[in-house]
């Protein structure tokens, strides 16, 4: 039975994924213009920007000074290898490629919840995520014929990867502190941690930007990829792992291929038809058959290892 909170966190988490699934198209149009560094330091010092002015309105939280390196920590695998890693495997490999990457974070968070949490691995939670799986790579793939042909990279692909991975452990490892401060609170010195480790690295792609002579339909896709993309997703988010298990948090990551392939239909470049109404149907059922999955805490009330 799904709670009114639970509702709050799948509708966050649903209104996130599809802001990362319109991200991957757009992102791939800016790095066309601008390097892999160029484009994450856009992304993280614009969202530090806009957290450290949207704290000014929100009441203030003092953060304890152990819970600072913890954050600097987590902004380290929330979000310089996550951003970090992606930015560069989706320069070096085709979208196509990049979103069948995105569907192993589930499994990845599962596995990380059961080794950190100790959350079970319960047989709902495998059929759910393999369902979802066979959704989001239904679409996928049917998708691929309307690509723009750009061929994969095994090394773009593992960078993806590594993006995935560095997520799935930020999801589980850092919950307790995801719920102990607001996200506003949490967002702002993620992002000012993530700054200062990326800027030495972009300086020199950065100032060479002439930014006066940027035109402005890639001024909006820049601001799509910083204020959408980036900071109201990453609010979110966060507002998702308050309420939600970070195996649950994961599963909707298949929204993504979702909101690609409704974007491939909307400008003519694919067609709707009744494989992938399947598909998202599968994704849907697979995020539900999740939900259903039972958490540690419920399963120890009733005294089984599994359900």
């Amino acid at each position: 039975m799904v709670n009114d909170k639970s509702l709050k966190g799948h509708v966050a988490m649903f209104a996130a994924n599809v802001m990362w699934g319109l991200n991957a198209p757009i992102g791939k149009s800016v790095l066309r213009e601008f390097s892999p560094l160029s484009v994450t330091t856009f992304r993280m010092v614009g969202a530090a920007i806009a957290f450290w002015i949207l704290s000014i309105f929100c009441p203030k939280e003092n953060v304890e000074s152990k819970d600072l390196l913890k954050l600097f920590f987590a902004a380290l695998f929330g979000v310089v290898f996550n951003q970090g890693c992606f930015i560069f495997g989706l320069s070096l490999t085709s979208p196509i490629d990049a979103s069948i990457v995105t569907t192993t974070t589930p499994i990845i968070t599962m596995i990380v919840a059961a080794m950190y949490l100790h959350e079970p691995i319960t047989n709902k939670k495998i059929l759910g995520i393999f369902i979802g799986a066979m959704g989001a790579l239904t679409l996928i793939l049917s998708s691929q014929a309307a690509s723009d042909g750009q061929s994969g990279s095994i090394v773009g692909d593992l960078f993806c990867l590594i993006a995935q991975l560095s997520f799935a452990v930020y999801l589980t490892v850092f919950r307790d502190l995801i719920t102990k401060y607001s996200p506003v609170t949490i967002s702002k010195w993620l992002f000012i941690y993530a700054s200062v480790c990326f800027i030495p690295f972009s300086y020199h792609d950065v100032a060479a930007i002439d930014f006066t002579a940027i035109p402005l339909d890639m001024v909006l896709q820049i601001s799509y990829v910083v204020l959408c993309a980036t900071f109201l997703a990453y609010i979110l988010t966060m507002f998702g792992q308050r309420l939600l298990r970070p195996t649950l948090v994961s599963m909707y990551n298949y929204v993504q291929p979702i909101v690609a392939s409704i974007v491939a239909v909307a400008i003519g470049m694919d067609t709707f038809g009744w494989k992938k109404g399947v598909a998202i149907a599968l994704v849907f059922l697979g995020v539900y058959v999740v939900t259903q999955s039972k958490s540690k805490v419920q399963l120890e009330s009733e005294g089984k290892l599994k359900d």
